[in-house]
């Protein structure tokens, strides 16, 4: 039987699916779920630095943004292959699985950096462009290649990096930081610690088979939700910060105290039951949390 007009050679349509599964492995290694929430706290900042930003310094900050991070998510993939091939939640990955090789991997990330900090220096300005360097060199080797093998705090100092977003947004909009931005970089530093250890609560025997010294692994399991809870205090003081400072009004204000009281009290129920259910649904929560808090700000300034 002869084939139907439209129909493709096998060949063709074999190259086709390849080529779009090597697309889809080079994006996964950019980290597209990750780096998606630290585009909203960007865009958000940004609205806070400036109601009303350029069209143009908007878009090139968010594909800025997503360069950097990318950049910093497939070195981290290219440092962490061995790990990720001990752990059934990452075997699957480009790396591990064979899909893309270790080198391409390294090189992919630089270009994604050094394109980042070309867009940044040219369409937006230098103190953004030097912040977003920042934050792809403290993932890479502060967090990653320092702290992460070496202290169960990894996640606490390293956490620096991944607030670097609200600085680089603050800065595109502005050209210049404020101290009003590092509210928000602290903001972000406070709600990572209680955000990933309910993840690493989720995921200790994986983190004890590789050796990594994550706190639920290292200090224990009820240790680890003390300390949820304490960051989680801390983080609901810090939030209120920016409106004692004058820097939001009755909308932030509004949004910070309700999400927060959630925030708190999904970390108080993870202290008291200590069962998976409710580190799952702290952790899925904050995910929620930080993008709406960051969203009222962008709200609070533009209405």
């Amino acid at each position: 039987m002869e084939a139907g007009a439209g129909a493709r050679p096998p060949a063709a349509t074999s190259w086709l699916y390849g080529a779009r599964d090597l697309v889809a492995d080079y994006v996964a290694l950019t980290k597209p779920r990750v780096i998606s929430l630290l585009l909203v706290t960007t865009a958000a900042t940004m609205f806070v630095a400036d109601s009303s930003p350029s069209l143009g310094v908007l878009l090139a900050t968010m594909v800025g943004g997503y360069l950097a991070a990318g950049g910093a998510g497939a070195i981290n993939h290219y440092i962490e292959r061995d790990i990720d091939a001990r752990m059934s939640r990452t075997s699957r990955r480009p790396l591990p699985s064979g899909r893309i090789e270790p080198r391409a991997a390294l090189w992919f990330g630089i270009v994604l950096g050094a394109l980042s900090f070309t867009l940044f220096a040219l369409a937006v300005n230098m103190t953004a462009a030097l912040l977003a360097m920042a934050g792809l060199a403290g993932y890479v080797f502060v967090y990653t290649m320092w702290l992460k093998p070496r202290t169960t705090q990894n996640i606490v100092i390293g956490g620096a990096a991944g607030a670097v977003p609200p600085l680089v947004g603050w800065a595109a909009a502005s050209g210049s930081l404020d101290p009003s931005a590092f509210y928000l970089f602290a903001i972000v530093f406070y709600w990572t610690p209680p955000h990933f250890w309910a993840l690493a609560l989720l995921i200790k025997d994986e983190y004890a088979r590789t050796g990594i010294p994550m706190l639920p692994v290292v200090e224990g399991e009820t240790e680890t939700r003390r300390q949820i809870l304490l960051y989680g205090w801390l983080l609901i003081a810090i939030t209120a910060l920016p409106w004692i400072g004058g820097l939001f009004g009755a909308i932030y204000a509004s949004a910070a105290a309700v999400l927060g009281l959630v925030f708190l009290y999904l970390c108080f129920r993870l202290y008291r039951r200590a069962d998976r259910r409710s580190a799952a649904i702290l952790f899925h929560y904050s995910l929620a949390y930080l993008a709406l808090l960051f969203c009222a700000m962008a709200i609070d300034k533009v209405v």
